[in-house]
């Protein structure tokens, strides 16, 4: 995010961390935070889960996870990459064969804490692999599955512990010369994720991946990520976010947008400002905006559409957005353009009026961005 003088409550200063790649991807240092979801297909299921995948990506996924927790996953991720637009990352816990193969099978980045595979042998035999096949690794600490010598130390899942643990990981890493690595330090309780990566991002420069593990259902699970990763964010801490919901994987990929969009740190597709309704409005605003999000949902460049239902707010809200609406009596209301006033348009006619402006908004905005990186 870049500094605003004019409004510096808006700015957001980064953690500065080291930069790393996950494929072509990379992650960390002044890279634009990533979004990642994972799959949740039975890997071996080649189309179906290259079916996710390519959804995933569709909604702006610039990584995605998958499970591989057999020989038979190992070998059908090979496929599985060969069909993806985005870098893959396997998801491996303890069996250090698993790592070996994914990385040979062509995965990104292996999520794998060293320190549950065994022997120093075994670790040194997935490093090599990692170095030999590009593969960049994820350290993932998570609250509820924390080493036995540090739950007998502590007493409880607590964020000297959590931290502890990532910093137990990456000393084996380093010490076998290893440092394409990101760190995660995960828990379902807010307060406890929270508290564990500020005392992650003071004890480290690896790049951060954020996430509120099992948060819940779509509504619960966004708003406890949007709390912990939106405070996290906030303070500057995160370079790759996934939110984990019990649904399906494109809404962890609109709510990770959403909550970055919200930060001011990342945008992508169109930001409709909308007003709750009351009995002021001027036209039907729950279901109006409801139809420009279905029908704008194809729309990737970014920009802001206000919709509020009376002149309260409305020319306010519009002065600030790209294009908008605001409600006025019989049977009409006012597009805005840039912040101005353009013209009357009818209720019946506004929902194609504007999705007809949108689209030519987005193909100018598209069209200068391509002529500066062709004469850049």
């Amino acid at each position: 995010m870049s500094h605003n003088p004019i409004r510096p409550w808006r700015n957001i200063d980064r953690r500065k961390s080291r930069q790393i790649m996950v494929g072509t991807v990379p992650i960390g240092g002044d890279a634009p935070i990533t979004v990642q979801t994972m799959t949740n297909t039975a890997t071996t299921d080649v189309a179906a889960t290259v079916a996710q995948v390519l959804a995933a990506a569709e909604a702006g996924a610039d990584i995605v996870r998958v499970s591989t927790p057999d020989e038979a996953s190992t070998r059908a991720l090979r496929d599985i990459v060969r069909e993806s637009p985005v870098p893959i990352v396997a998801d491996i816990h303890f069996h250090y064969r698993r790592a070996i193969e994914a990385a040979e099978s062509g995965a990104a980045c292996l999520r794998i804490n060293p320190g549950n595979i065994g022997s120093p042998d075994r670790v040194r035999e997935v490093i090599r692999a990692a170095k030999d096949h590009g593969c960049s690794i994820r350290i993932g600490v998570n609250a509820g599955s924390l080493e036995k010598h540090l739950l007998e130390k502590y007493g409880e899942p607590c964020p000297e512990a959590m931290v502890d643990s990532g910093l137990e990981h990456i000393r084996i890493l380093q010490d076998n010369d290893f440092h394409e690595f990101k760190i995660s330090c995960k828990a379902s309780d807010v307060f406890l994720a929270a508290a564990a990566y500020q005392q992650l991002a003071e004890a480290t420069d690896a790049p951060i991946h954020l996430g509120i593990t099992e948060a819940g259902a779509l509504m619960t699970g966004t708003v406890k990520s949007a709390i912990g990763l939106g405070n996290l964010l906030w303070m500057g801490i995160g370079d790759t976010i996934r939110v984990s919901l019990s649904a399906d994987p494109v809404e962890e990929v609109r709510v990770g947008y959403e909550i970055l969009k919200a930060l001011g740190l990342r945008h992508r597709g169109v930001n409709i400002i909308s007003c709750p309704s009351c009995a002021r409005q001027g036209f039907d605003v729950i279901k109006t905006v409801e139809a420009l999000e279905a029908r704008l949902s194809h729309i990737k460049t970014p920009m802001s559409l206000s919709i509020i239902g009376c002149v309260v707010n409305g020319p306010g809200e519009a002065l600030m957005t790209d294009l908008g609406f605001t409600g006025g009596g019989a049977g009409s209301g006012m597009v805005y353009v840039a912040g101005r006033q353009s013209h009357k348009m009818s209720n019946a006619q506004m929902i194609d009026h504007i999705v007809e402006l949108v689209e030519q908004r987005a193909a100018e905005l598209d069209a200068t961005h391509a002529l500066a990186a062709a004469t850049a």
